[in-house]
């Protein structure tokens, strides 16, 4: 038996900083202002990982494809003393249902060891498959959609036209959503919001087994760092959209034909993940308002121990306005 003391939990500390995120920019449900909505997830997520003892660097930042208001890459978070880590950050994923007052929307975080993380250089999208734990050894994002869904439906003893497979709702999507529907696969369409996706293929009670399609590459190493906590998977190719970032990419050491794993997206298992609801949606409530007060969800998780919490949270707004520079 090993005799070692249970070590920080970071992940504890990263669910302040959703919850923060989340009840800043639940204000701005439906309200159909992606920006300031950021704006407040943003400020929210950077004060509070400000009061989080750590060297945190970002290596996944907000702001460079939405323009939004930015908590950028190579910023410096946190208190300045160890542990040093890569933090990874999506203040929503989701945005535009968030404005729309659609499904969701959640706000995540994510770190690890420092130089653990895969930086996506010029790349903001990527080709990824991701699954469940029953599924993590059968999957191939070089193999036709059919052959994956007949190796996922062997592993989970189901047959295809059992299975789910969600698909961001885009037009470069057609090819993919008619070869699934030939398979014999049911799809859900999303409009945004894959981190979400890429998590509920490793929560049963979701329905979910399987998600497919090119989505952002910041996105994708969230979802590698979820998935290093559930004993999910995800393999992905990067996804150029011109020649431009085909030459700066070569540039920098980067091959767009590689397949890249798991382990190419977050190489440590010491990770910690943490997802707030800022709407109502298949993995997570949103954030619920009463009297003087909101309650929150969210999930908290952790690679060493493969830990996943559920924390449902009641906040007492004006306690948190005598103390806080944040509005809520």
């Amino acid at each position: 038996m090993i005799d070692t003391k249970p070590t920080r939990n970071l992940a504890l500390e990263l669910v302040r900083v959703t919850e923060a995120a989340a009840l800043g920019a639940a204000r701005y449900m439906g309200r159909g202002d992606k920006i300031a909505a950021d704006k407040a997830a943003v400020d929210g997520m950077r004060l509070m990982l400000n009061t989080i003892e750590m060297d945190g660097v970002i290596v996944i930042g907000e702001g460079e494809k939405d323009s939004a208001p930015m908590l950028y890459n190579g910023e410096h978070l946190g208190t300045g003393q160890p542990p040093q880590v890569d933090i990874a950050v999506d203040p929503i994923d989701g945005t535009r249902p968030l404005a729309l007052g659609l499904n969701n929307s959640i706000a995540t975080v994510a770190l690890a060891p420092r130089g653990s993380m895969f930086n996506p250089g010029p790349f903001m999208y990527m080709n990824k498959i991701a699954v469940g734990p029953e599924a993590r050894d059968v999957i191939d994002i070089e193999a036709p959609p059919a052959e994956n869904l007949r190796r996922i439906a062997r592993a989970k003893g189901a047959n295809v036209n059992d299975l789910t497979v969600v698909i961001l709702d885009r037009p470069r999507h057609e090819a993919l959503i008619n070869e699934v529907r030939k398979a014999g696969a049911r799809i859900r369409l999303i409009p945004d919001g894959d981190v979400a996706a890429a998590l509920m293929t490793a929560i049963p009670e979701t329905g979910i087994d399987v998600l497919m399609g090119i989505g952002g590459t910041p996105e994708g190493v969230l979802a590698a760092t979820a998935m290093r906590c559930t004993g999910g998977a995800i393999e992905g190719k990067l996804w150029p959209r011109n020649q431009e970032e085909i030459d700066k990419g070569r540039e920098l050491g980067y091959d767009p034909s590689r397949v890249l794993t798991i382990n190419d997206l977050v190489s440590s298992e010491d990770v910690f993940f943490a997802a707030t609801g800022i709407t109502n949606g298949d993995l997570l409530h949103g954030v619920e308002y009463f009297r003087d007060g909101a309650r929150t969800e969210s999930l908290v998780m952790r690679g060493l121990t493969g830990t996943v919490r559920r924390i449902i949270s009641t906040h007492r707004i004006s306690k948190l306005s005598q103390i806080s520079a944040l509005e809520y």
